[in-house]
């Protein structure tokens, strides 16, 4: 069952007082090296400095007031995580996050900056499963997908929205996809705002179990997946999957070379550090240059949650 057009305004209305409306900016010299018009939303400016802040607070606003007072709980490698963190602490109740023992330090810090009680676990999809179920059944919390639930989709949506109202129309969208929350979200929006535009995701080719299910027309799980792109390493999610079948017209990928050398493009001509994931799409462009040229295409930039020191890290050698 698709998810209405009008879910998404109402999750935009909802969340309108907390979230800030990200600034969209194109750079000349990315422009000329493109020979396109491409026009960055930049959720790296987000709270919590990524665009799961939207999902989180429209989640989180939603709940029922018996389910508010016993607080929400997930599981998250980090942006999630911080982001349902920050929004359950702007309505002054508890938020239980488990976290792999692998997360990023700057991503732990961010959660603890926003009073999330961490429960750490294995670095396995399995061992965070079973430590939510152990909090969950503690506390009474409210379990928050990370992005196989509506009100996850809808709330991610509104980036996109934004970005087609303040910058359209385009000819292609795009946005990166692991579990499908953002790109599910941006489908809905582009294609009803504009239904001629592309909708076209970006994966690491190393992780790439979307582009599977997509072509396959069914859910292909992740297995071991080896990317730098941290945030794109889950399996693809059942609603997400269905989003994604109808509305997105394709998804590519870029491999870990051209991840790298996105990151690098975009410190080197816009001065924004960002995320591996938030990467992948700019990835994409240079491994299908011929594709984007001429084409006026807007990216949805997820996040900046990362140091410096892990950045260069990252992209030593390129």
């Amino acid at each position: 069952m698709s998810i209405p057009f009008e879910y998404l305004l109402k999750a935009g209305e909802r969340i309108r007082p907390y979230v800030r409306k990200t600034p969209v900016k194109s750079f000349e010299t990315l422009n000329d090296f493109f020979k396109s018009q491409v026009y960055f939303k930049c959720e790296n400016f987000q709270e919590a400095g990524a665009f799961k802040f939207r999902g989180a607070t429209n989640a989180v606003l939603k709940l029922k007031k018996e389910e508010a007072v016993k607080g929400v709980a997930t599981h998250s490698s980090g942006n999630h995580a911080a982001a349902l963190a920050l929004a359950a602490k702007n309505i002054g109740i508890a938020a239980y996050i488990v976290m792999p023992s692998n997360a990023s330090t700057i991503k732990i810090e961010n959660v603890r900056k926003f009073g999330g009680e961490i429960t750490f676990c294995g670095p396995t999809l399995e061992a965070r499963e079973e430590m939510l179920e152990q909090v969950v059944k503690k506390t009474g919390a409210t379990f928050i997908h990370p992005y196989d639930l509506d009100d996850i989709v809808c709330g991610q949506g509104t980036a996109a929205f934004e970005l087609v109202e303040e910058s359209g129309p385009f000819d292609v969208v795009m946005a990166p996809v692991g579990g499908g929350g953002l790109l599910s979200g941006t489908a809905i929006a582009v294609k009803h705002l504009d239904p001629s535009c592309l909708v076209v995701g970006g994966e690491p080719a190393n992780a790439d179990d979307a582009r599977k299910s997509f072509l396959a027309g069914e859910l292909i799980p992740q297995r071991n997946p080896n990317t730098i792109a941290d945030g794109l390493r889950t399996s693809l999610g059942r609603i997400n999957f269905e989003c994604i079948s109808r509305y997105v017209d394709d998804i590519l990928t870029a491999d870990e070379d051209s991840i790298r050398e996105a990151m690098v493009l975009i410190r080197n001509e816009t001065g924004m550090m960002v995320e591996p994931s938030s990467a992948v799409p700019v990835g994409v462009m240079l491994k299908n240059r011929g594709f984007f040229e001429n084409k006026k295409t807007g990216i949805i930039i997820s996040g900046g949650n990362i140091s410096a020191d892990t950045f260069d890290e990252l992209v030593a050698g390129h």
